[in-house]
């Protein structure tokens, strides 16, 4: 699969990654509502989704010319990972 994608299919397939990766993000929310109701979660995978979430939003705004999928697409894993990682402490 040597073949390069036009910019414009490159652009579709990257938002629809981004689209695909905030709905794995928010399945942090049934986590995060079970460790509110006291049923604690294991911290390793919010805490691995934080740091990889930061790196990746880091490495979108740091390209030469901002990459918006990559930052859009792990914001919110930042944000509700972070927050599932403090529900369960």
């Amino acid at each position: 699969m040597a073949r390069h994608l036009d910019e414009r299919t490159l652009r579709v397939v990257g938002w629809i990654a981004t689209v695909t990766a905030i709905l794995m993000y928010g399945s942090y929310l049934d986590q995060i509502r079970m460790n509110l109701a006291g049923e604690k979660g294991s911290v390793i995978q919010p805490l691995a989704t934080v740091l990889n979430t930061c790196l990746w939003a880091a490495y979108g705004w740091l390209h030469k010319d901002k990459d918006w999928p990559i930052i859009v697409a792990n914001v919110p894993g930042i944000i509700l990972g972070a927050t599932c990682l403090y529900t369960a402490l």
